[in-house]
């Protein structure tokens, strides 16, 4: 079975008519009749999730929604836009009680809380730019929703990522999604290829006004319904204000330095900065604007220099995940999640960019790409910049 060509005939008329339901099995890459065919559903209370479920279920085979309870503190139970809490699992319900399924939730706030948050408040005082996306996509989701979907005997785990899963000659591929203002394929890297064989991605084919154009057609009360932020247990962005709640120790004041480690202002703590900032360090004088080079936890330094300093020529991976061949080969890397994707190799443990990249923090993720294929990636550990390298 090749990769799912219905997408193109979605964009071909403006509604779903009955004779095309059939045809939403092909989306799922399952053999055999569809009625013979069990789909688990990761569903957050999105549209995304929402249709996926809605195209499931349309296929004839027995859909399950589930849904994850992560976190529900504060701010966050009722607030639109946040994702696996509060009023975005009441959603979920409601969906699966219009197409007539199975929905069930499962409380894994605990873990969540030990292997997502805690570990995002401990990157930040360790000087570090963390990415709970991937571990919560890693840990939590992943590990535990195939857990849940095959102990219900499930032939596929289907989510609301857009990304494409893409059977080539040595197996499944992970893919960029065709809409490139959609594409989620940086926050999965980490998909590991047993992973693969068991996870469908419906959407990876459509942009998101079809979606929604979707799930409007079906009746769903999700269909207009804001997307979910890109953290979703951070309420209105204030990422210092969650480390404070789960390290209150994390605002320990300290020098900010120059390059030659003179002091030139003071600081309320390491977690308000990261890699490449420049907004908010309140430093007057200066012959020219200065940003954030690194951040020295030991010592409760901020080291601050011009942009040239922040200029990187190669990059220490960790725990890499490898869905293709990229040592010694040219890729594409991509280090934040909405940067480009720049011409690099992999030697050893090391990234190495064709030009300086720009950037490129410690603990954000590096992932390569061959052309749209993700042939893996992992974490940066440390970088070597361009005036070191000089030396």
């Amino acid at each position: 079975m090749t990769e799912p060509k219905v997408n193109s005939r979605f964009r071909l008329q403006s509604g779903l008519s009955r004779t095309m339901w059939p045809l939403m099995f092909d989306l799922f890459q399952l053999e055999g009749p569809a009625k013979a065919r069990r789909i688990v559903v990761a569903m957050s209370g999105g549209v995304d999730s929402s249709v996926v479920a809605a195209l499931a279920a349309r296929t004839g085979a027995e859909t399950i929604g589930i849904t994850l309870q992560l976190y529900d503190h504060g701010a966050a139970v009722n607030r639109v836009g946040s994702c696996c809490a509060g009023q975005d699992i009441r959603d979920a319900r409601a969906v699966c009680d219009r197409l007539g399924i199975a929905h069930y939730v499962f409380d894994h706030e605990s873990r969540f809380r030990d292997s997502v948050i805690e570990q995002f408040a401990d990157e930040y005082m360790s000087g570090r730019t963390p990415i709970p996306c991937v571990r919560c996509n890693m840990g939590v989701k992943f590990t535990d929703l195939f857990r849940l979907a095959k102990d219900l005997g499930a032939d596929c785990l289907a989510t609301g990522h857009y990304v494409r899963r893409v059977l080539g000659a040595r197996g499944p591929e992970l893919h960029r999604a065709l809409d490139p203002a959609r594409d989620q394929s940086y926050f999965l890297f980490a998909t590991t290829s047993e992973q693969l064989d068991y996870l469908r991605f419906p959407l990876g084919g459509m942009p998101k006004p079809e979606v929604r154009a979707i799930a409007e057609e079906m009746g769903l009360a999700v269909a207009l319904k804001p997307d979910s932020q890109d953290i979703c247990f951070v309420p209105n962005g204030d990422y210092a204000s969650i480390v404070r709640k789960v390290r209150p120790e994390a605002e320990s004041d300290g020098a900010i330095v120059d390059m030659e480690g003179r002091e030139i202002g003071r600081h309320k703590g390491l977690i308000h900065y990261t890699v490449g900032q420049r907004r908010g360090l309140e430093i007057g004088g200066l012959a020219e604007p200065v940003y954030v080079i690194r951040l020295e936890p030991e010592t409760q330094r901020v080291v601050v220099g011009p942009k040239r300093a922040l200029a990187v020529v190669a990059a220490r991976i960790s725990e890499p995940n490898w869905l293709g061949e990229a040592q010694g080969r040219p890729v594409m890397a991509k280090v934040r999640s909405l940067a480009r994707p720049v011409p690099a190799r992999m030697e050893g443990d090391w990234l190495r960019f064709d030009a300086a990249e720009y950037g490129v923090a410690p603990g954000q993720a590096a992932v390569l790409y061959d052309g749209d294929r993700v042939v893996g990636g992992g974490w940066i550990e440390e970088t070597q910049g361009v005036l070191e390298a000089a030396l």
